[in-house]
Formats: C-alpha cells, structure tokens, sequence
C-alpha cells in the first residue's frame, strides 16, 4: 500500500498569488484531526497525520480500512445516525466517542466523501445557560438602538464577551471590496483601529469566495505546524477539497500577514446580504487561543443576527429616504408641460432637484440648455450629453466619480463628480441630467494601500507595515442611493411621456390649422373652377352657334374659310367637352350620396341602349355576362361603364370589328397579397389598339393620352374618372394591354360591399 501525503507545495508568486489554491491545501492545523470516508462503503480515504496524537491510532493504520474496523460498531453507528437525520445541515454537531475518549465533530459532504473533523470535546466548555443570557442579551440590542452603527457596536461588544477575544471587530466591504473597520471592541491598552480602512487585496478573490461557502474560520495558533494529509495513492493529483473545513490549514501568505500584525490567533464570520459577502466579523487574539465548536456555534449566531438586522435596518433607511424622495417626485409631477408651462418654469422648480438630493439639474432639449443649481456651463452639458449618449446608446446611467469614465475632463469632473443620467430620445442627445459636486474625504488607511503585497530577497511577503497611512480622496461625490436613482428614472420616463403628448398636441395644432386652410382653398378653388367652367362654357356655346349658323346659310364660302370654321365649331366643342369632364371630375370627391343596391348587368344593359347609335356606327359588338349586384351609386357606377364602353369603342382598331366583351369571375379573389380583403373581379376587354404596358398606370392620371388627339378624340379625363369613381366605392382599377392587340380593364368591388 503507497501512503502519499497531499500537501499543496506550490510556490505562490506575484503572478498567482490571486490564483492561489487556498481551499486544497492539503493540510490542517493541529487543534484536532481529519478523516474522509466513502459516502456508501464507509471506507477510510483520508486521514491527517495527528489521528494518533488524539486516537493512538495512526494513519497509516486507518487509511483503507472501514470506519467500523477502526473506530468500533458503536461509533459508526452513532455516525450514521447523524448523518441520516440530516444534522449535518444544522448547527448541531456529532459527539462521538473513540476509545473511550470524547469528541465534538462537524461533518460535511464534499463529493462522494464525508469528512470528519474531531476535536477534544473538553476545550473551554461553557454551560448552556452562559451562552442563552448572550443571546438574549443581543436580542436587547435590536430595541435599544436607533442606528445601524450602534448595532454593530453592541454586537462588537457582546462577541467580545462571549469569546473573550482582545479585539472584536465589524469589518465592512465597499463595492470594491476594500475594507473599513465599520465598530470594534478592543482591550484598553491595545491601540484603536476603528475607522481604518483596508485594501482589497488583504482578503482575495478566492478568500472572499470561501468565507461565502464557510461561514466561520477559526486560527488557534498563528505559530501552529500545519499536519499533512495523507491517502493511499491511487492517482495523481488526488486532492480533497477543504473549502468547508473548520480545521482548514491558513495561506502562508496570510499566516505571515497576521505575523506582521502581531496577531496570535484569529476568529472570523462571514457576514452575508444579498447573497454577497458585506462584511465580516474579525476576531484578533495576542496570543494562542481555542474555542470550543459549541462557543464558536454562539459567536456564529452573533453573525446571523447581525445580518438579519443589515436587510431591516437598510431598509428602514431606504424608506425613510424613499418617503422624501416620492412627495418631491408627485410635487414635479404636478408641473405639467404645456404651451403656457415652459421648460422655463419646470426647470425652476426646487422638487426636480429633491426628489433625488441633488445639486443641480440639466434638461437639454433640442440643443436648448435649461439648467437649475450647481452645473456645468452649457457647452460642456452639450458635449457631456453628447458623450453619454453614445456610451449608454440613449439610455441611462449614473455615477458617483465622473472622472473615472471621463479622465481627460478633469477641470469638469472637480465641479461635478456624480450624475445621474436618463436619455428622452432615441435619436438625439435631449436628456436629464441631476448632479452632485466633489465630497473631498479623509481616508484613514491601515498602512500603504498600494504596498500590500512586496517582493524581497526572501521573496513574495504581504506588507509588515500598518502605520496610519492618510489619503485624500477627490472627484467623488456622495454616492447614489437606490430610492434616489428609482425616482429619478420615475420621473425621467415622465417627462419623456409630457415631452411625447406635447409634441403631439402641437402636432394636431398644425395639422388642425393646415386641414382647415386646405379645406378653405378647396372651397375657393371648387367656386373659382364652377364659375370658370360655368362662364366658358358661354362663349363656347355662342362660337359654335354662330360658326353653324354661317355654314348653314351662307353658301360661296371659300372652301379654306369653311374648313377653318368647322375646325374651329369642333375645337369648340372638345373644349365643351373638357369642360364637362373637369366639373365631373371635381365635384366627384365631394359626393357623399348613400349607396344602395345596383345590378350592375342593368347599368350596362341601359347604356347599350344609349349608346346604340355610336356602335352602330362603328359596327361594334358588346357582350354582357351576368354581372353582381353591388353596393354603389347609380349614377357614377354608370359614368363609370360609360367612359369605359366608349373608350374601347373609340379606340378600336381600323381593321378589325370592334368587340368589347364585360364579364365577371364567379368567387370572389384577394386584390394583392399585402391587402388580405376579397373583392368581387369585373373586366371590360376589347380588341382595339391597346397599348404598352409600361403605361399601366400613367393612362388613369389626368390629361394622360397615349394617342394623337386628331386620330382619336377625347380630353384625357375619362379614365382618371373612372378611376376616382372605383375608389369612392373602396376599390381598384387596373388595366393590360398590347400594342395592336386590345386592352382589358380590371375592376375590384369589395366582397362585403357585393349584395349577392
């Protein structure tokens, strides 16, 4: 059988000593011993090297045997006990006998391994009583103090006296994790650290993660021999996991830092809020010194009342705050904008800087400063506004050292150290800004900050120097509390909502003049367009009765003159005509006439009949299949028909009879795939002249004509008209066509507007 020893032997150097492997350092201090069994088998997998010094059995002895084999019946026995009614997730602690000889265990899983750590049960025992009057006697302190500092310094007091160490102190971490004696309690010829503060670098990364796991670490001897571990190896790198230990043996960096202080043994529980270490409660002792695991049980619970108390008491603070904040915010809030109540006016109000303690406040609207109390001067506001868009992407944020994300604004950062920022546009730089000036503060270090760690000839050492080392800290502010920082965005979301709804009412301002202008012009321009057409229609009427008048009665008219008249009398009447159309097609978008059921078969039927005479002429064939019933205006809908049928006629083609065929699909079909409504599908085709496609849609604008007005008559108008009239029935009009070949038209009734 090959006995290893697992102790960790790596050098720890500057370029891992945050990496350091503090919980397998496979040893332990030798106040008690360590054994590891196989959760299922028992088996023994680990054993310190001190079992003898308690057991007179030695590791080499136990190490691969079961605990039963070792230990004896009763002891296994009473360990599975334990371990089955799940005590290890308790306070309570497992008191074993082994060989006649008393011990007090904790016990805890880590993988597939339940580890055993023993200690003599009959280290400075305390009665039950002593540790009950401690307990209520904390309970006292939660009603006898009015602040949280006075809290911990009661509970400071009251650990002292249930541990007995020589100093008890309330360590406090800041968001960094630099350290500040928060309360102590200290011997009285020993010398104050009480609002010290310390580096994060005094307690790692990897420290602060184990006191999360662990709450409670105990050094009884900083002079102590670390006792190795040992397994039978199987493996390498076999290794086991310690972060739960109480035994644990301590960094050697740390061992040598608390050497430096002068510090004999140590005493420290874990003081968790919001799943995040907050502090600490830090025990130092001038000499060696051990406490029994039922008194460390009682100073624990120091830890857990006190952090009971962090949530309470911060709370309190937070409403009481969150209380004054809230009456300022529905003071602003009362400040509506309007186009009376400027920004002006808002700007001035005391509330906007109250309702998150602020000392001043900038609004910057369309590159329009407002400002109110201690600010910045307006180019640099505009320029900080346009800097802290771009870094939040037009959102928010706040700070309490401005300098740290804009160091090349030092002379700016002086004056205002902290802002609260909260963008009113996604695309511009308008914004709110509150602020707070420099809080210059003395910070009293427990040594040189930056001199924590140092490298000698003998190495990587922590700091052996903890004299008073005074900074100034400058370009700070006081910091942001969370009542301050929800209200201020309550409000910024406000005013993004008044400065929205304001924009919007002199939106519908504008557009409520403009709608009322156009429709003053339109009534003018409708007056001016009937009187224009009404007085040209007179002389027109007087040229073509006298130019029939002459060719009727008088008879040696040169043969040029009579053709001058008759172009002239036929100018005249496609100038009536255009006339005509342009009335229609005005007065066409005001008509509000109730729609009511049209056979649409009737309609064409009738004006086949009117148009007899001009298919006569032209010899032309028109062809009628059944047609819907719809929802319309008689009148338009046979305007509509109307220029159609005549426009097929008139552009036939002169080779061929014209054939003007109008038919209707039998279901209703959907217009296009972006609108989902179904229309009803009528086309009117014909084989004339037809046209290119490219002009699909140019032929229903106004004026449009494909064709010479002297081979093909007519004012441009019709189709525009017809196109006016399908949209006034909430449709639409298309046409195809090929040149020499014909043209069909395309008209979508809506489906819900089709009687059957």
């Amino acid at each position: 059988m090959n006995i290893k020893d697992i102790v960790n032997r790596d050098i720890v150097n500057l370029t891992n000593c945050e990496q350091e492997p503090i919980h397998i350092p496979g040893s332990i201090q030798p106040h008690g011993f360590l054994i590891a069994v196989h959760s299922n088998t028992y088996k023994i997998e680990f054993c310190s090297g001190n079992s003898k010094d308690f057991t007179d059995i030695s590791h080499e002895q136990a190490l691969g045997k079961s605990f039963d084999t070792v230990f004896g019946e009763q002891a296994l026995t009473d360990l599975k006990g334990y371990i089955e009614k799940k005590l290890m997730l308790s306070s309570s602690l497992l008191k074993i006998s082994l060989f006649n000889k008393h011990f007090v265990c904790t016990v805890h899983k880590s993988d597939s391994l339940y580890i055993i750590e023993a200690e003599p049960a009959s280290v400075n025992e305390i009665d039950a009583s002593r540790e009950y009057n401690h307990t209520s006697q904390f309970l006292s302190y939660m009603h006898d103090t009015n602040t949280f500092k006075e809290l911990c310094q009661l509970v400071a007091k009251g650990t002292r006296d249930i541990t007995g160490y020589d100093r008890v102190m309330i360590y406090r971490f800041d968001k960094d994790y630099n350290g500040e004696v928060f309360a102590e309690s200290v011997r009285e010829d020993l010398e104050p650290f009480l609002g010290l503060h310390y580096p994060h670098t005094d307690i790692p990364k990897q420290a602060r993660e184990l006191y999360m796991q662990n709450l409670l670490r105990i050094i009884t001897d900083i002079d102590y021999t670390p006792v190795p571990i040992y397994t039978i190896d199987k493996s390498e790198n076999k290794n086991l996991d310690l972060s739960l230990s109480v035994l644990r043996s301590t960094s050697p960096i740390h061992v040598q830092y608390l050497h430096n202080m002068g510090v004999g043994a140590t005493l420290t529980i874990s003081l968790i809020y919001q799943k995040k270490l907050w502090g600490l409660i830090a025990c130092h002792h001038y000499s060696p010194k051990n406490l029994s695991p039922e008194l460390r049980l009682a100073a624990k619970l120091q830890g857990h009342f006190i952090t009971s108390q962090i949530d309470l008491r911060q709370k309190n603070e937070e409403y009481e705050l969150s209380q004054k904040t809230n009456t300022a915010l529905e003071k602003v809030n009362a400040i509506a904008l309007t186009e009376n109540h400027t920004f002006d006016e808002l700007i001035a109000s005391p509330h906007l800087l109250e309702l998150c303690n602020a000392s001043g406040v900038s609004i910057l609207i369309n590159n329009t400063v407002y400002k109110n109390g201690l600010t910045p001067p307006n180019e640099q506001i505009q320029k900080l506004s346009s800097w802290l868009a771009t870094y939040t992407q037009n959102g928010h944020t706040y700070t309490d050292k401005l300098i740290s994300l804009l160091p090349e604004y030092k002379d700016m950062c002086e004056d205002t150290s902290g802002l609260i920022y909260h963008s009113l546009d996604i695309e511009s730089n308008n914004c709110i800004i509150w602020y707070r000036p420099e809080t210059k503060k003395e910070v009293n270090w427990g040594g040189d900050p930056n001199k924590s760690i140092i490298k000698d000839e003998k190495g990587l050492s922590p700091r052996n120097s903890f004299k008073l080392w005074k900074e100034i800290v400058d370009c700070q502010s006081k910091p942001w509390e969370k009542p301050e920082l929800d209200t201020a965005a309550s409000y910024a979301y406000s005013l993004q909502r008044q400065i929205n709804l304001l924009i919007i009412t002199q939106e519908e301002e504008k557009y409520r003049k403009l709608s009322e202008l156009l429709k003053e012009t339109n009534s003018e321009l409708e007056n001016i367009n009937w009187i224009s057409t009404h007085d040209l229609q007179e002389p027109l009427r007087k040229i073509q009765l006298i130019s029939s008048r002459i060719l009727s009665t008088e008879k040696d008219i040169p043969e040029k003159v009579e053709d001058s008249i008759r172009r002239m009398n036929s100018s005249a009447n496609r100038m009536q005509t255009l006339l005509i159309d342009i009335l229609k097609y005005t007065r066409l978008k005001h008509e509000d006439s109730n729609f009511e059921p049209v056979n649409l078969t009737d309609i064409v039927n009738d004006l086949i009949t009117e148009l007899h005479e001009t298919i006569e002429e032209k010899q032309a064939e028109v062809q009628v299949d059944q047609l819907p019933v719809i929802q319309g205006i008689p009148f338009l809908l046979k305007q509509l028909f109307s220029n159609l049928i005549s426009n097929s006629i008139k552009y036939s083609a002169h080779d061929r009879k014209p054939v003007v065929k109008i038919s209707a699909e039998a279901v209703p079909v959907v217009h296009n795939d972006a609108d989902k409504m179904l229309y009803r599908l009528v086309y009117v085709a014909d084989n004339g002249i037809g046209f290119e496609q490219e002009y699909a849609e140019s032929i229903f604008n106004i004026f449009t004509r494909l064709n010479s007005s002297n081979e093909y008559k007519g004012s441009g108008v019709g189709l525009a008209l017809c196109k006016k009239i399908v949209q006034n029935h909430g449709g639409y009009i298309s046409a195809t066509g090929k040149p020499d070949e014909g043209a069909v038209v395309s008209i979508y009734f809506p489906a819900n507007k089709v009687v059957k």
